[in-house]
């Protein structure tokens, strides 16, 4: 645990990252899994490999604007579920090379991130619904899981492991430092040492020994694997990846200790580019859930699907602009903070960060704003966060009867009730 604490030192200061699905499987727009929903087979799918020429990709563009949302580091999907390589890999002719694409889009999408300043994730599926050697009838995902023709069918899985373990290696040795990789996902007995984790790890970590690992070499979103357990696995990860869902109560292993976590979530209902799907969250939400998981003391990592042209969605991009003018103003109270171990306030969310405590306001008081389990007597300065205004604590007739308590007086901030931001209005709280 202390070396997973170690190595996760920036992942818990930098709280907010981009998750990026893209693949062919932008071309046909119905989201990621399109292969297996509607059990395509390889012949059927190959004309999205052909026809595969994003002329609009610019990942400068993408990394501006995670940069500008106030997100400090990315993760791309270098493979996933169907098999395709958005990476120039040596094992497979299966790869965005050999598309109308002819470039490597994962080299350069390293490339354009690092230099905007931000750490850098690849992921990996462990499913591959294209190679040979995985498991078709039967399995649970794959897309010809039914189809009889494949009853029967001998698959050579042992050589499939070569080709994960080889694909990894290349990921990890030609593509200079990676801050994240994020492997998806174990299920049923596809899990742990039949991926041959163990031999899995030890390579990856000879070659990147700072490199985020995720926990679902033995897990998926639904679940936590032996992260949690007293003695972890050599695979467990380096911190749990919840799936379309904030714990409750943030994450601990079985003695009670914090783990680092992230919570992934889409921002419309699907995580690669689907045409119809315009229900999107909007950014105050998405702000709030923000805070929330840094209140609880964990990341988001929010996911953006381009387009088979190479463009992030209109939508997106307003999104995360919104999402980058609450940040500019607030940051302080996500980036490097965490849980303050006070109850959740009804008004709202606390974080911290050493002696300063941000009080996240999502909904106006009626008269002064009460401050639970901060007493009068620790606090040093209140100011709002946004313009560093002072704010005063209220000596106010109403709050007589609650001696020692903290108020904070609001009569400066609302306006007919109001708060001067709708969304989250943060007031700091320096501790004496």
């Amino acid at each position: 645990m202390y070396e997973a604490f170690r190595r996760s030192d920036w992942f818990r200061q930098d709280r907010f990252g981009m998750f990026i699905h893209w693949g062919i499987y932008a071309s046909p727009a119905r989201g990621e899994w399109v292969r297996s929903v509607e059990r395509i087979a390889n012949e059927d799918y190959q004309p999205y490999f052909d026809t595969f020429d994003p002329v609009d990709f610019d990942p400068k563009k993408w990394a501006r604007a995670a940069r500008d949302a106030g997100m400090k580091y990315a993760v791309m999907t270098a493979k996933h579920h169907d098999g395709f390589c958005l990476f120039d890999s040596a094992l497979t002719d299966y790869k965005a090379t050999n598309t109308p694409a002819g470039r490597d889009l994962v080299r350069e999408y390293l490339d354009a991130f690092r230099a905007e300043g931000l750490k850098v994730g690849l992921y990996y599926s462990l499913l591959d619904w294209h190679h040979s050697d995985y498991p078709h009838f039967g399995d649970r995902h794959h897309p010809m899981r039914e189809n009889a023709a494949f009853d029967g069918t001998i698959h050579a899985f042992g050589n499939y492991v070569e080709y994960l373990h080889g694909q990894v290696r290349e990921l990890c040795t030609n593509y200079g430092k990676l801050d994240i990789l994020w492997f998806d996902f174990s299920y049923d007995q596809m899990t742990g040492e039949k991926w041959q984790a163990e031999k899995l790890v030890r390579m990856i970590r000879s070659a990147q020994p700072d490199v985020l690992i995720d926990n679902r070499l033995e897990a998926s979103g639904d679940g936590f694997g032996s992260i949690i357990a007293d003695t972890p696995s050599l695979w467990s990860g380096d911190f749990a990846s919840p799936e379309q869902i904030i714990p409750s109560e943030g994450l601990v292993n079985l003695r009670g200790e914090p783990i680092p976590w992230e919570a992934c979530i889409t921002m419309n209902k699907h995580w690669g580019y689907c045409a119809g799907d315009m229900y999107y969250k909007g950014a105050p939400m998405i702000v709030r859930k923000l805070v929330e998981c840094v209140s609880k003391g964990g990341n988001l990592l929010l996911n953006v699907g381009p387009d088979a042209r190479g463009k992030l969605p209109d939508e997106s991009l307003r999104i995360l602009a919104d999402i980058g003018g609450w940040m500019r103003m607030n940051g302080a109270s996500i980036y490097g903070c965490s849980n303050s171990g006070m109850p959740k306030p009804e008004w709202g969310r606390y974080t911290q960060s050493g002696n300063k405590i941000y009080a996240h306001v999502f909904d106006p008081p009626i008269g002064p704003l009460n401050l639970p389990g901060i007493q009068v007597s620790g606090i040093d300065r209140i100011r709002l966060l946004r313009d560093m205004s002072e704010l005063g604590i209220s000596s106010a007739w109403m709050v007589h009867a609650y001696q020692g308590q903290a108020f904070v007086e609001m009569d400066a901030l609302t306006h007919d009730c109001m708060l001067p931001d709708d969304v989250d209005t943060v007031i700091e709280i320096s501790m004496k």
